[in-house]
């Protein structure tokens, strides 16, 4: 027996950007269901980076999602390059009047959840999509639950934040992997370890080893990174040597050492999707642009995509025009390929790719001083790591 469930939007991903919209949606007074198929424990329990930009944290704290005051004990106000032998500071608030807040996502996300569930429209969890397909009524996702009980949801638009893997673009362009990307020759090695922060702010180091990224948690918990082979098997190397790999990149601070609890290697990729819109069905987030992690813009980039279909589905269901439907590709690809330069910039600036030659080295690093020595260069770095303001402000209302 299969269940039938009717909405105005349903939203494939419980990740931020899928949440996010159903809690905006809902405070326009549409109806949304949000499904996936991993647990609420799973979700919670997935610990990954978090920077958030002033503008997405605004967002979050004026729709209710989470209070002022607590992210304010966040709030970072600068970061450090080093490179060459010597550290630079970025004031944010002096260059921007702005900051940056880490806020890990795994902490965003219930604080999310816990939105949801407080105004009675909890995700359904373990609900895990097949396919989207054409209905009498519109789109419908069709799936199983984590006990095999078949499940569709009709609806009057379908929206694809399901991540790198969705299931939604395959209906909005033929197959998983359609648009333009660009691959990297390097990825990061990173480690969760149980230790006080080695820095206040975090340090963006280049040296002629590689990139080193030296990020934090909480006070507890630090995050680091050092640059490697993409197909680096993560058990090459023992604890030892991920320290003095580590420790190379950032001579002027001692690392606070202790257990390291987990290793992963990252892999690096641009990818911006050529199409975000097939009938009612829309991508955003992950599931229609990726961008390397250097430029901290993931999470961030698939809130402007959230924007922008918030005043889509507002204006429809408010007059039943479609002209922010028929824009939302346009308006969304700005932005999305403003910060995929961005990240891109970074990236190049940072790293040093395996084929470097000495010619590629000075340049990057007249690129670096380049970027500190000025003060619109320093300015152009700021602003894009604080973030943009969004230019849909629907959601103010």
């Amino acid at each position: 027996m299969t269940t039938t469930i009717r909405t105005q939007v349903g939203i494939l991903g419980a990740g931020p950007a899928g949440l996010q919209l159903a809690h905006l949606l809902q405070r326009a007074g549409i109806d949304s269901v949000v499904i996936d198929g991993r647990s609420r424990e799973d979700i919670e329990g997935t610990v990954k980076a978090g920077i958030l930009e002033s503008p997405a944290v605004e967002v979050l704290v004026d729709t209710d999602v989470v209070s002022r005051e607590h992210v304010e004990t966040m709030r970072h106000d600068g970061i450090e390059f080093h490179f060459d032998g010597h550290a630079h500071r970025f004031d944010f608030p002096a260059l921007t009047g702005k900051g940056v807040y880490l806020y890990p996502q795994h902490e965003v996300l219930k604080d999310q959840i816990k939105a949801r569930v407080n105004a009675g429209v909890s995700p359904l969890f373990e609900h895990l999509a097949e396919k989207v397909v054409d209905g009498p009524n519109g789109p419908m996702i069709v799936g199983k639950t984590a006990t095999g009980e078949a499940f569709e949801i009709s609806a009057d638009f379908v929206i694809g934040a399901d991540g790198s893997m969705s299931i939604a673009r395959e209906y909005v362009t033929g197959n998983k992997f359609s648009g333009m990307a660009r691959e990297y020759p390097f990825g990061w090695y990173g480690i969760l370890v149980e230790a006080p922060p080695s820095s206040e702010e975090l340090i963006y180091s280049r040296s002629e080893e590689g990139f080193v990224l030296i990020s934090t948690r909480d006070e507890h918990i630090q995050r680091m990174y050092f640059q490697c082979d993409p197909n680096m098997d993560v058990n090459a190397v023992n604890d030892e040597q991920i320290w003095d790999k580590l420790q190379a990149g950032v001579a002027t601070h001692e690392l606070k050492r202790g257990p390291i609890f987990r290793k992963d290697v990252l892999k690096f990729r641009s990818y911006v999707h050529d199409s975000l819109r097939k009938n009612k069905v829309f991508l955003m987030g992950d599931a229609a642009h990726t961008v390397p992690p250097t430029g901290a813009k993931g999470l961030n980039l698939a809130f402007s995509d959230v924007l922008w279909l918030n005043r889509a589905l507002r204006e429809y269901y408010r007059s039943g025009s479609e002209k922010y439907l028929d824009t939302y590709q346009e308006d969304a690809l700005k932005r999305i390929w403003k910060a995929t330069n961005y990240s891109y910039m970074m990236t190049t600036m940072l790293h040093i790719a395996p084929d470097a030659t000495e010619f590629d080295k000075k340049r990057q690093v007249a690129d670096l001083y380049s970027h500190t020595e000025s003060l619109a260069g320093q300015t152009f770095i700021a602003e894009g790591y604080v973030g943009w303001d969004y230019d849909a402000d629907d959601w103010r209302s």
